[in-house]
């Protein structure tokens, strides 16, 4: 029963499997999991419909401030698909002010706690396709946000909404489809999520990235870097939703990636190369490609790398496992040099308790920048042409004499 209740938790991020032709249907194969009946396991919804046999099938009337349970349900199962819409859409309403929050077992910390949007793959509060193997944003404009991340509990789970927005939600649609189960085998650990958000501070001698400025540091401790999970337990870890805003043309990826497994120092155990080379891509990109594991769902399309970026990488086929810990962190710019607006929601499995997570961050705390336009970069022009004499025919290249 448990290796069956495994599989039946598993099975929704093996369906995408199905259309490749490279998997066999021989025995042991992971697809043939899909033809194997269940014992004791009922299929189960709650959902937004209308109770009435009408057609309101919506939560209505969220307020500034309000909280509302989605999903609360006793004894053992596993959550396998969520599906929400809300309207008003963004920019009318933004989904980075509505915060998700999921308990299990009983628990008062949240194991899930994130804007909707940053969990589903939106960054800031915006809306646009993203489709990956767990997580995704449908049509129409990324406004169907999916989940099929399995998510196990034991004696119970319970999953919240608060509108930390100063509007009202007229419309909050959502499926939530779980297994309901006897018992759950002890060794599924449960899901979490966490979002941080942090503006990250230059380093004393200026934004140095490609050692435009003179001979670059060197980065031995990880102390400075963005943080995106630190946890304690045992479990594994799976995988990133991370969110850049670059105020400069300046290519923002040359960080490394350190994962701190079960209290090590620097050097950790897996070390990076670079930002890019993290998220399985390469040489600075700036194009649109979405894998079922990792990804570029929005890019800038500007200057540079100036503005608003969003990649991802899920862990799915090879999990970082811990036994006691484990630090997940990743530079911003070499050597920590860039200031940069960053934002991202890490994903994991562990067991309970969890450490619980820092005070969510303020809605002030974690709104937007706002973007940098041709005018800004024009003001930067005039004052390079004044800080270089205000010579009527400066181009933008010429480079005080060294010896002034």
């Amino acid at each position: 029963m448990r290796h069956k209740a495994l599989a039946l938790a598993l099975a929704p991020l093996v369906v995408l499997a199905l259309a490749a032709p490279a998997f066999a249907q021989g025995a042991g194969t992971p697809t043939l999991e899909l033809a194997r009946l269940q014992k004791g396991v009922k299929t189960k919804r709650v959902s937004s419909y209308d109770t009435t046999g009408g057609n309101r099938d919506h939560l209505a009337g969220i307020a500034p401030g309000q909280r509302a349970t989605l999903f609360d349900v006793k004894g053992a199962g596993v959550i396998d698909h969520i599906w929400i819409t809300i309207a008003p859409p963004p920019p009318a309403l933004s989904r980075h002010d509505l915060i998700l929050r999921m308990y299990w077992d009983g628990e008062t910390n949240p194991s899930v706690e994130a804007p909707v949007g940053d969990f589903f793959g939106q960054g800031w509060d915006e809306s646009y396709p993203f489709a990956a193997l767990p997580l995704a944003a449908g049509p129409r404009e990324g406004r169907a946000m999916v989940s099929y991340f399995p998510m196990p509990y034991a004696s119970g789970a319970r999953i919240e909404i608060e509108n930390d927005s100063t509007q009202k939600v007229d419309a909050f649609y959502y499926y939530v489809d779980y297994q309901e189960m006897a018992s759950l085998p002890a060794d599924l650990g449960r899901f979490h999520a966490f979002y941080n958000h942090a503006t990250t501070e230059a380093s004393a001698g200026g934004e140095n990235e490609w050692s435009t400025l003179g001979p670059q540091g060197k980065n031995s401790t990880g102390d400075r870097n963005y943080l995106i999970a630190d946890i304690e337990g045992k479990g594994h870890y799976v995988g990133v939703n991370y969110y850049v805003d670059c105020p400069s043309p300046m290519w923002y990826g040359e960080g490394d990636d350190m994962f701190f497994i079960d209290g090590e120092r620097w050097p950790s155990s897996l070390h990076g190369t670079g930002t890019e080379d993290y998220f399985n891509t390469s040489w600075s990109p700036n194009v649109l490609f979405q894998h079922p594991y990792y990804g570029y769902a929005r890019v800038n399309g500007g200057t540079g790398w100036l503005g608003r970026t969003h990649v991802y990488r899920f862990h799915l086929a090879d999990p970082v496992y811990f036994d006691k810990s484990l630090r997940f962190s990743i530079e911003h710019g070499h050597d920590n040099n860039l200031t940069l607006d960053l934002s991202s929601v890490a994903y994991w499995y562990q067991s309970e308790p969890h450490k619980p997570f820092p005070a969510f961050p303020s809605r002030e705390a974690r709104k937007p920048k706002p973007k940098i336009n041709e005018v800004d970069i024009h003001l930067w022009r005039d004052a390079w042409r004044k800080a270089n004499g205000s010579g009527s025919q400066l181009w933008g290249n010429e480079k005080k004499d060294k010896k002034e």
